[in-house]
């Protein structure tokens, strides 16, 4: 073999990456457990979610799960972070489509978050509602939805003269308006139909100027 062959089967074998299947494989099994997870608070509510159940879901037994949770908190931590990064993966893509106009680009941020929200009821109670007794974010899930809300804040107040009092009405009236949804509408459109309005209320409040004809 010459020396330039050698090299260059040095160099494919260098180049080539090791795979770790161990770690592909656990990263499976996580998944599956937050699927399996996602499947019964959706059927029966964030609070149902137990470690047995989750455990026959994905064949496994309860005992096992603590090899990748160390606990049901623990699950509930990684929806939470999940669900954020999520958002902020699509909020990053609607910041680069915003209109130029302060009063239409404010209701791509409206409708947005709410599509968002009411897409997943269990999803949003747990990015945004105090449901399961006990839980608190870990410093590192939390991250994603402070993120996120600065960068809301910074958006929303970048169009115009807007205080942060302004926008912590503008985060209530969005809040508010999913919770109505959810409380007095849910799957129907009685709410969404009243979203625009809502968004000019808030609008002319703040004095943004009105969207050219």
């Amino acid at each position: 073999m010459t020396s330039r062959r050698a090299a260059s089967i040095l160099l494919t074998v260098l180049g080539t990456p090791t795979r770790d299947r161990k770690a592909e494989r656990r990263a499976a099994v996580r998944r599956e457990i937050l699927d399996a997870a996602w499947a019964i608070a959706r059927e029966s509510g964030l609070t149902q979610i137990t470690l047995r159940d989750v455990a026959q879901r994905i064949g496994m037994q309860a005992p096992s799960l603590y090899t990748h949770f160390d606990s049901k908190m623990a699950i509930y931590d990684a929806m939470f972070a999940e669900s954020w990064a999520a958002y902020g993966s699509t909020f990053d893509e609607l910041r680069t489509e915003l209109s130029p106009d302060p009063r239409t680009a404010l209701h791509q941020l409206f409708r947005h978050f709410y599509d968002y929200a009411i897409a997943d009821h269990p999803r949003y109670q747990l990015m945004n509602e105090r449901v399961i007794p006990g839980f608190e974010p870990s410093a590192e899930s939390y991250a994603p939805s402070q993120q996120v809300f600065a960068q809301g804040h910074s958006t929303v107040t970048g169009l115009g003269n807007i205080t942060d009092a302004d926008f912590l009405i503008f985060m209530s009236l969005l809040g508010g308006l999913v919770n109505q949804h959810f409380a007095n509408d849910p799957g129907g459109t009685r709410v969404t139909a009243v979203l625009e309005r809502a968004v000019d209320m808030w609008a002319d409040a703040v004095g943004l100027p009105p969207s050219p004809a």
